[in-house]
């Protein structure tokens, strides 16, 4: 399939997908990312502020060791707490942005997997079976999987990390970073239709790399909603289920061709 063919069929599928949703009577589906978002943030947030708090004694007790009138300033001990919550803060909004997508993958799984075969149901009238041995190996396959993607996308982040070295390279990487990410996502997203066909991840991998466009649009409005400052994580959630499904009618479609 042609990748600019392929990614336009990605990306239109969505809008496909969210009414696919709301005709079937899946929409109670986006209550798991709503809890998710609010265990995640309320955990976030608390060990935020534990470890601002334990670096703040430790750099306190340094402070008071040293005999310097400055630094034992009151106003210099507020602003180096202040600079350290500020710290942490973008520290965990940035590896969030960037390993949130895994995190939410990982933990979804099992809502994804079960939302994927709702899915394939409604289009094919195919009933599977509740196996909940079947359903725990889907499970891991998904989790092990979306490890799999982080882990090559870290790779490739700081193979291109090194080559925006590379004068005019710098404004390219970021392009290629992005939609490196929306593939692997969209691999993550569409590879649960895959694996109810009984197909290995090897043929899953040969089936996506035969599919880069198709897996490259239907990762990428998830990964461009990451990418929104604060709310990114919150919104690229519920997108999920939005991602899954659009995999799923994907898949199921080029499945039937």
């Amino acid at each position: 399939m042609n990748i600019l063919r392929g990614f336009g069929d990605g990306v239109r599928a969505y809008s496909r997908a969210f009414n696919f949703i709301r005709d079937n009577k899946l929409s109670w589906f986006y209550l798991f990312p709503l809890f998710l978002n609010v265990i995640l943030f309320a955990f976030g947030y608390s060990w935020i502020a534990d470890s601002a708090d334990s670096l703040k004694s430790i750099l306190d007790g340094y402070i008071s060791s040293v005999d310097y009138d400055f630094i034992n300033n009151e106003y210099v001990r507020l602003s180096v707490a202040f600079l350290l919550k500020l710290i942490f803060r973008i520290s965990f909004f940035l590896a969030f942005m960037f390993f949130g997508g895994y995190i939410i993958v990982a933990i979804m799984s099992p809502v994804f997997s079960f939302l994927s075969e709702r899915t394939e149901r409604a289009i094919t009238g195919k009933d599977y079976p509740f196996d909940f041995k079947q359903f725990l190996q889907d499970v891991l396959r998904g989790v092990l999987l979306a490890i799999r993607n982080a882990v090559f996308q870290l790779v490739v982040a700081i193979v291109l990390f090194f080559v925006s070295f590379i004068p005019l390279m710098g404004f390219v990487t970021p392009f290629i970073m992005f939609f490196v990410s929306a593939y692997f996502y969209g691999f993550s997203f569409m590879d649960y239709a895959i694996e109810r066909k009984r197909l290995g991840v090897k043929d899953s991998v040969r089936y996506m790399r035969q599919n880069k466009g198709l897996v490259i649009g239907n990762g990428f409005v998830f990964a461009l909603l990451l990418l929104v400052p604060f709310c990114g994580v919150l919104l690229s959630a519920f997108a999920a289920n939005v991602s899954v499904v659009a995999g799923t009618i994907l898949v199921e479609e080029k499945m039937r061709k």
